[in-house]
């Protein structure tokens, strides 16, 4: 039966085993694939728990306009949703993100602001700077202002694609995944401790900016993660490691997963997946490491992570 609305279209993705990868005498990796959601992201997971909630509890009237900051793919998912519920949309994003994203934001019936940065990286400044002109947005027109950082619905949006992963791998014995508002990664560890008690959740950030491990950031180019130095919705006692992996060697994990698993992603699932090939390769055999293929490396073709001299 044909779906009445492209929402429906969200979430249940595949949940794939990596072979060439996999480390020798080393335990499974999987990799949850969310490139195969509406708009190459599993943001559109978080997107529509925001939208949904706010309407659900009278925040967000019909036709309402909505405001949001974004360093990654968040503007093309709340475009998505914003343009099947009939909410105009405006982002405030910046020139470190991906011409791609930026473009389907606005083909998707978003305004888009883009704010400058020193040589298009990100900085820790950076969000405070784009939290600014959304306050001033709120101020002149008074949008709805979903909040990404502190919105706790996105846990909720992000519990199924925990379930899936249950579903498709029962055995599940160890999460990776990078941080960014926190939402994706503590949404599903707070589904696997409890369904899955023994189950380990490692969090993953850039070296450069290892907000996490170390309490400083810096400048890197992974779109979406390491934002501020505390995500508000993060909990401690839902994840039992940190680990900082270099951005570079993320990169080429991105580019080795395209030529030899055929997984075309990103550079923040780069870094997922590499940390998670470390972590497998110090686990037995029987082990099973899930992580995540956070969006589509159609996303990325502009820029210089496929770019073949």
């Amino acid at each position: 039966m044909p779906a009445n609305s492209i929402l429906l279209a969200i979430g249940n993705t595949p949940l794939v085993e990596l072979k060439a990868l996999r480390p020798d005498g080393g335990a499974r990796i999987l990799v949850k694939v969310e490139g195969g959601n509406p708009t190459g992201s599993m943001k559109d997971r978080m997107a529509l728990a925001m939208v949904e909630g706010a309407r659900r509890e009278g925040n967000l009237p019909p036709g309402h306009p909505v405001v949001e900051l974004t360093g990654g793919s968040t503007g093309a998912s709340l475009a998505l949703v914003c343009s099947a519920l009939g909410h105009p949309l405006t982002i405030v994003t910046n020139d470190a993100v991906a011409r791609e994203k930026v473009d389907m934001t606005r083909a998707l019936g978003a305004q888009v602001e883009v704010l400058r940065t020193p040589e298009g990286k990100v900085h820790p400044g950076l969000v405070p700077q784009m939290r600014a002109r959304v306050e001033e947005i709120v101020k002149e027109t008074g949008a709805f202002w979903t909040d990404q950082f502190n919105n706790r619905h996105q846990l909720d949006g992000y519990a199924p694609l925990a379930r899936e992963v249950l579903r498709d791998c029962p055995e599940v014995s160890h999460f990776v995944h990078i941080v960014g508002t926190a939402g994706s990664s503590m949404g599903v560890a707070r589904v696997l401790r409890k369904e899955r008690p023994g189950a380990r959740v490692t969090l993953v950030e850039p070296a450069s900016s290892p907000w996490l491990s170390q309490g400083r950031g810096g400048v890197h180019g992974v779109e979406g993660t390491a934002g501020v130095p505390m995500p508000p919705l993060l909990d401690k006692s839902l994840y039992d490691d940190v680990v900082a992996v270099d951005e570079r060697e993320g990169r080429d994990m991105a580019r080795r997963l395209a030529r030899e698993e055929g997984l075309f992603a990103g550079t923040s699932t780069g870094l997922n997946v590499l940390a998670a090939r470390q972590l497998a390769a110090t686990l037995p055999r029987e082990a099973a490491v899930v992580t995540i293929a956070v969006d589509t490396g159609l996303k990325y073709l502009a820029g210089d992570l496929y770019r073949i001299a």
